[in-house]
Formats: structure tokens, sequence, C-alpha cells
């Protein structure tokens, strides 16, 4: 699907045709290259205790990332040793993956439309959950909300940490371009 040269994820050619001249109009941006947009989203899972008694854990947590965001995953390993928690240096503890450009867009599209429905209890997005220079963070408990993930195969449930980063000056910008893509903020 992404490899057709035409193709153009939905929600990019929504902010390029509706959600652009919205902020624009709204904030009174008078540069285009003000106006805010989504740079990347960065999923990580930390498999932390389990991933020290098993290292094949965090291969287990790349794959699952890898299904999730459709690009390969990197092993993210231990920068240093602490005794305490039984942690060697280089010893592999997730898995991270940062998208950009189509893939971004089309994570953002299913994250919205199909996994955030799917959690149980949900009540909505914090709208607090910004960083000041307007990237959203938030995480999610069960990573098996994604279609991707065959239920049946999991051999562990792992918690998602999303964020979102966009050029955004500050946390106002950058929610009302979050709210345009039909983030369902409670606040």
């Amino acid at each position: 699907m992404l490899d057709n040269a035409n193709y153009t994820p939905r929600l990019e050619q929504l902010y390029v045709d509706e959600i652009r001249g919205k902020l624009k109009e709204d904030f009174g941006f008078t540069n285009p290259m003000q106006i805010p947009r989504l740079d990347k989203i960065v999923l990580n899972i930390g498999a932390g205790a389990e991933a020290v008694k098993d290292s094949k854990k965090a291969k287990s947590a790349a794959d699952d990332l890898t299904a999730i965001a459709g690009q390969k995953a990197v092993v993210t390993k231990a920068k240093k040793s602490i005794a305490g928690f039984r942690v060697r240096e280089d010893m592999p503890l997730g898995a991270k993956v940062t998208l950009r450009g189509d893939r971004m867009y089309e994570f953002l599209d299913r994250l919205i439309t199909i996994a955030l429905p799917r959690v149980r209890d949900f009540r909505g997005l914090n709208g607090k959950s910004f960083d000041g220079r307007g990237n959203y963070a938030m995480g999610i408990k069960e990573h098996i909300v994604f279609p991707e993930i065959n239920f049946d195969k999991v051999d562990e449930v792992w918690g998602l940490d999303v964020v979102i980063c966009t050029t955004a000056s500050d946390d106002a910008q950058a929610k009302a371009l979050l709210k345009h893509f039909n983030m369902p903020f409670n606040s």
C-alpha cells in the first residue's frame, strides 16, 4: 500500500486540504512555514523486568513493535549496569521505532480510528500531556489493541509509549493540530 508512488495517506491529504487552512486562520499565520505540522511519531516498548529475566522478551517486544509500526524496530539496550535491578551494560531491555512521512500518517490514522476505540474503559486522552514545546506523549497499557497483533500468538502484553512530535511552537498550537486530526481529547 505504501509502495505506490501516487499514494497519499488519508490524514496527510486531510492536512493539506483542510487543516492547514484552518490553523492559518485560527492563529493568524502569515508565513506557510509557521503552520504547525507533524514531524515524527516515536513508539517505545520497555520490557523491563521481564527482559532482565529472559533476553528473548526484548526481541519479542521488537517483533510486536515492528508489526504495529510497519517498520523495523530497534532493540534498546542498557547504557550502564545497575546491580540492584540485575541489569548489565548492553543488556536488551526494550524496543523503539521512529516513524516519519507516509508511515507516520498511516500509524496516526490507525491509532485514532482503530486502536483507541478498542481500549477498555476509554474516556478520551489527557489534554494536558504536552511538554511545553508542542509534543504530545501518551501511553497505551496493552499493545494488543492494534489489529496487526494476533491475540492468540501473544506471549506477553506490553505497554506502549507513543510520542507525537510536531513543529508547533507551543502546546495550544499542537493541541489544535491534533484536534483537527480528530484526536479524542477529554479536556
